[in-house]
């Protein structure tokens, strides 16, 4: 009988603890323990992080609430040594389980890439680089390594007209490569039937389209004046005039602070310097947006082959049919560049 009580006993306790460790490792696996009453956030794991350096991160950013027990369900599942890159969306009240799971398949979320306002390779690289995991330097090598941009059509001076300014989804790990590959998608979609078609009718191709934008681009101020901007551009085009205009030769220069571009200035020796060389620059001297595409293909029929901007410093320009015009234009401009003290 005495036998029989103690192995109750010893079974009662047996399945207390049965059940007390059943209910840990449940909660271990199964209990929230992720931004509890939190909202979403996202984390990431860079190519360089070990797992110990991932804790800390979720641990110093109070994603998780108990770090034991995550480190403990990531041993289970083989997830400590084997780690993937990228941009994970943790959601509140996840449970170790499901965030190993997620993490351990690789399962990222993709981040935003913007570029604009883009003159140089390097500032391209720059906002290209900042929110995705791509090398600095391999992305730049890539921009100006000719045999592999032929394989897409383009050269190191042309590449620029490649990427259309916008806003993309790309997953953080993504190659300079698949980064080059989707960029090419983008541009092949952008340039439509139609697009192809009115650049085919001004004899260009988008590239040259893209060349002739990014000046544009450049010479505008006020949006609504680019269609005539990009007509009086394609009017030079048309009688072989120099297109004589300031934006590439600042772009030769390097310089794009200079607001006075000086008669010494245009005599520089480079092939953007449309002073000097007749038609359009090897390539663009920005990433022109898709407005400035737009109102090159858009442009406005008219007879002005000459411009210069307004004296009121509006960011509007007098147009003019006649060299004389255009000179008196030039003087009330620059009058009022003396009046600034703007000499350069």
């Amino acid at each position: 009988m005495k036998k029989r009580k103690l192995f109750v006993v010893g079974m009662v306790i047996f399945s207390v603890i049965l059940t007390s460790f059943s209910f840990y490792f449940y909660q271990v696996f199964y209990g929230a323990n992720f931004l509890q009453e939190e909202q979403p956030q996202v984390i990431l794991i860079d190519r360089d992080d070990t797992f110990d350096s991932l804790r800390n991160k979720l641990y110093e950013r109070g994603i998780v609430d108990e770090i034991i027990s995550f480190s403990f369900v990531s041993k289970a599942l083989g997830y400590q040594d084997n780690l993937k890159p990228g941009v994970y969306l943790l959601e509140p009240d996840m449970t170790n389980l499901e965030v190993v799971r997620r993490l351990r398949a690789g399962d990222q979320v993709p981040v935003d890439i913007t570029f604009n306002n883009v003159r140089f390779k390097e500032d391209l690289v720059e906002k290209i680089t900042i929110d995705t995991g791509i090398d600095h330097t391999a992305f730049l090598n890539l921009l100006n390594d000719n045999e592999y941009l032929e394989t897409l059509g383009f050269n190191k001076e042309t590449i620029m007209a490649m990427f259309i300014p916008n806003t993309y989804e790309v997953y953080w790990t993504i190659t300079p490569e698949a980064l080059f590959a989707r960029m090419k998608k983008e541009f092949d979609n952008f340039w439509n039937s139609e697009r192809k078609a009115k650049a085919e009718a001004l004899g260009m191709s988008p590239i040259e389209v893209s060349t002739l934008a990014a000046i544009v681009q450049d010479e505008m101020s006020i949006q609504t004046e680019s269609p005539k901007i990009a007509g009086l551009y394609l009017n030079r085009i048309k009688k072989r005039m120099l297109l004589q205009a300031d934006p590439t030769v600042k772009f030769a220069l390097g310089d794009f602070s200079i607001q006075r571009v000086l008669t010494a200035d245009t005599r520089i020796d480079s092939p953007y310097n449309t002073y000097k060389y007749r038609g359009l620059p090897p390539g663009p001297i920005n990433l022109p947006t898709i407005a400035s595409l737009d109102a090159v293909l858009n442009y406005e029929k008219h007879d002005y082959i000459y411009m210069c901007a307004k004296e009121d410093f509006s960011g509007y320009h007098r147009f003019a049919k006649t060299l004389s015009e255009h000179n008196r234009n030039a003087r009330l401009f620059q009058k009022a560049l003396n009046e600034r003290k703007i000499y350069r």
